[in-house]
């Protein structure tokens, strides 16, 4: 065997399946046979030709959970039968942040689908050390989700969030919904969560969002002003990637405040209102994917402590990728994550 077919977004709205070579096992590679894998936002900006950084063609799927069935040589940590979910970050280990240990902003940071590795295979190739293994209380479909939750986790521990602190959500999707149940996990006060579904807001109210408030129905700066006595609060973030969200998570905070950007924008250059950093002191803090996050992440499912079967809201065989995707983008069908059942 020599090749394996690989989903591939050959042109906006086309998936196609095609053969790809399979890589050698490198002596500290494990080979991972693909379980599930759960649509991410940033496939979906691929699927529409948007993504800022993936030019179309380009394979998609990097949230995966799977069995190791092949281990390198060198291999210490893992063995062929173990439940994995895989880490598909790409970083030198050699620049000045990782040798920092930072390697979620390497100078040469990528990540396996832009180097022609997506996750709708039936075996993906990885580090040991980017393999996490599962605990027996985690599925394979929850475990594709480890990924975005490291992404959240990261977002929360960026933000420096901490007990009795309000906060605001801008988003209600996958990301802004763990995002909500890290920051309840952390202590946070009041949390507004923002988004135009209804559906999505029924779900964070599900999951202990304390205010929910739809953008198209509510005065949302008004309301989030008047149970904050006029303040704002002290946190937001941003989940969507549009100017507006930006702005208005802006302009929910409270004087010395801080904004989290984790939306990708499919539209970089934006406008914000600069005087409102200086006038409020406010701060805007990106986060970059996650770093030395997915432990942090499995240890939280281990202990029961984030309901991820409740997001799953889609369930959809290989054959049916591309229906998966469209449903995805239809704001009528009510998706929150979609899982990929890879089969055997």
């Amino acid at each position: 065997m020599n090749t394996r077919p690989m989903g591939i977004v050959t042109q906006p709205g086309i998936i196609e399946f095609q053969e790809r070579p399979m890589p050698d096992l490198g002596s500290h590679d494990v080979r991972v046979k693909v379980k599930a894998v759960s649509i991410c936002g940033s496939d979906l900006h691929i699927f529409k030709g948007k993504h800022p950084a993936a030019p179309l063609p380009v394979p998609v799927g990097h949230e995966i959970s799977g069995v190791v069935d092949q281990i390198g040589s060198e291999v210490t940590k893992l063995k062929t039968g173990d439940r994995v979910a895989v880490e598909p970050v790409i970083a030198c280990g050699d620049c000045h942040f990782c040798q920092r240990g930072q390697y979620h902003l390497c100078t040469q940071i990528s990540f396996q689908y832009r180097v022609g590795q997506g996750g709708f295979t039936p075996y993906f190739f990885v580090s040991e050390a980017l393999a996490h293994r599962l605990p027996d209380n985690v599925s394979s479909a929850e475990g594709a989700l480890v990924e975005p939750l490291s992404v959240a986790v990261h977002a929360v521990r960026k933000s420096g969030l901490g007990m009795g602190d309000s906060s605001a959500i801008i988003g209600a999707g996958a990301i802004g919904l763990l995002l909500l149940q890290l920051i309840r996990l952390s202590g946070g006060s009041d949390t507004f969560v923002v988004d135009v579904q209804e559906g999505r807001l029924q779900m964070a109210s599900e999951l202990g969002a304390t205010h929910v408030l739809n953008n198209l129905r509510n005065d949302t700066l008004g309301e989030i002003m008047e149970h904050t006595a006029g303040l704002g609060v002290d946190f937001a973030f941003e989940a969507v990637g549009l100017e507006a969200t930006l702005v208005q998570s802006l302009e929910a905070l409270k004087k010395g405040g801080a904004a989290v950007l984790v939306g990708l924008f499919e539209q970089p250059e934006i406008n914000i209102p600069a005087n409102i950093f200086v006038q409020k002191e406010i701060k805007l803090l990106g986060s970059q994917g996650y770093c030395w996050d997915f432990q942090t992440a499995v240890t939280l499912l281990e202990e029961g402590q984030i309901n991820l079967k409740r997001m799953i809201t889609h369930e959809y065989p290989l054959a049916q990728l591309q229906d998966a995707f469209i449903t995805l983008m239809d704001p009528q069908a009510g998706a929150i994550k979609i899982v990929i059942n890879m089969g055997d």
